[in-house]
């Protein structure tokens, strides 16, 4: 089996694990962990030693792990990568039960820029984080995951819409709640009673007494999967942006100790990053300033640091080869995508530019371009949010992609693991990232 054989299956293994952002976090804890990583808490006192490997999470969704250098510490700047947990779903409401001609429904709330259509007729899960009472009347928290296909999003027939293919918008609030089982009509209905069994389930020991609430999303069940006539794709759901993740966290794994690395994965860039755990949060400001001990060391710190914010492009589509600006047009497994807007919308600078080039022809990896059509509208990642709130100069990269916000992506085959040298090669550079 290659090198990209076997980084394609194991991220191919972690899309299906890392269904919800708490599962994605709780699946790069055990395996940071299993790479020497250490545990910390936010409400204790840190003792952070040269050479040594540690993580820290939020809210269960989000993460930073990060490696003091033993041979150029902090104060010399950190070697950072950012990505994002979190992908548009479909969330379930507080109180979702509905019982319409015998169907017991779930009305659900629409996380993020989801592209719905492709939502219909799929076999879907459930997963996420549950809250609970225990028998000892305390608060617990847990992850389920059904695992199991429970739940379809029915397309009309065509017979009842003869202009579907002309003119069908989708009304999420009507059209998009999921069917789960057929009911009496007069049958009561209650999800978290629902709940409760899966939780026992899967958690036997947690001895619920009582569910209290949750944060749950459906999911597509069909497996990730290596496709095409000579497997030239990835088609999987959750490719933006937790094929980063997986990318910075395989390229963490494999640093040399030699200078500080930190990777950060927030949750909510879906929705705007403004939470808790999100990039416009406090989270990693929080995070450098332990590192770095105090105002002075901070400050130098995030001066002399480097972040590489990596979340998907847009790679030109062939049957939409006028949405893409022609001399900016990205191909599939033609190498990672550096992404420029004047405007801001992405953090990228000529500096952050050319270090980048500069480490990707040592690793042998091509590199292409993207900027949106000038009379288009251009999206945004957590890049812009991080360099403008911690002040270091970041880089906006990503692997090229079809179908972004689908239930489900495509990618192709070299363009992640090529990803992971060039970020790999970033952690391990022991030159300055300041150009002189």
């Amino acid at each position: 089996m290659s090198e990209q054989q076997q980084f394609n299956g194991e991220l191919c293994e972690f899309l299906g694990t890392a269904t919800t952002p708490f599962h994605a976090v709780a699946e790069m804890a055990r395996q940071l962990e299993a790479s020497g990583y250490r545990r910390l808490a936010e409400d204790s006192e840190w003792q952070l030693r040269a050479g040594e490997r540690y993580y820290v999470t939020r809210n269960g969704s989000s993460i930073v792990a990060f490696g003091i250098g033993s041979e150029s510490g902090p104060a010399a700047g950190l070697r950072m990568v950012g990505a994002h947990t979190d992908s548009p779903c479909l969330m379930v409401k507080p109180s979702p039960e509905r019982n319409l001609h015998g169907y017991y429904q779930l009305g659900v709330e629409v996380y993020g820029g989801a592209l719905l259509n492709p939502w219909f007729d799929r076999d879907l899960s459930l997963a996420g984080r549950v809250s609970y009472q225990c028998e000892a009347g305390e608060l617990r928290t847990a992850l389920v995951d059904f695992r199991r296909p429970v739940a379809i999003i029915p397309s009309l027939a065509i017979h009842l819409d003869r202009e579907a293919n002309k003119n069908r918008s989708v009304n999420p609030q009507q059209d998009i709640p999921p069917i789960l089982c057929q009911l009496d009509t007069e049958e009561a209905t209650d999800f978290r009673e629902l709940l409760r069994a899966q939780l026992l389930a899967e958690h036997a020991d947690s001895a619920v007494e009582k569910v209290l609430d949750y944060e749950l999303c459906f999911y597509d069940t069909q497996p990730a999967a290596v496709i095409g006539l000579n497997g030239d794709f990835i088609a999987s759901a959750r490719l933006d942006n937790l094929l980063s993740c997986f990318t910075g966290m395989r390229a963490l794994q494999q640093w040399d100790g030699h200078s500080s690395v930190l990777l950060v994965c927030n949750d909510h860039e879906e929705v705007g990053s403004l939470s808790t755990s999100g990039a416009q949060g406090p989270l990693l400001e929080s995070v450098l300033k332990r590192i770095a001990g105090e105002r002075t060391a901070y400050a130098a710190l995030t001066e002399r640091s480097m972040m590489i914010s990596a979340d998907n492009a847009h790679g030109i589509h062939p049957n939409y080869a006028d949405r893409h600006d022609e001399n900016h047009s990205p191909i599939l497994n033609r190498g990672p995508v550096i992404k420029i807007n004047a405007n801001q919308r992405y953090a990228s600078n000529s500096e952050t530019t050319g270090l980048y080039r500069m480490l990707a022809a040592k690793e042998g990896v091509p590199v292409q371009s993207f900027v949106v059509r000038t009379d288009m509208a251009c999206g945004s990642t957590i890049g812009p949010i991080t360099a403008g709130g911690i002040g270091v100069k970041t880089l906006d990269i990503g692997v090229p992609t079809f179908g972004m916000h689908s239930i489900r992506e495509l990618a192709g085959t070299s363009d992640a693991c090529n990803l992971a040298r060039v970020l790999q090669r970033f952690y391990n550079y022991r030159g300055s990232l300041n150009a002189s």
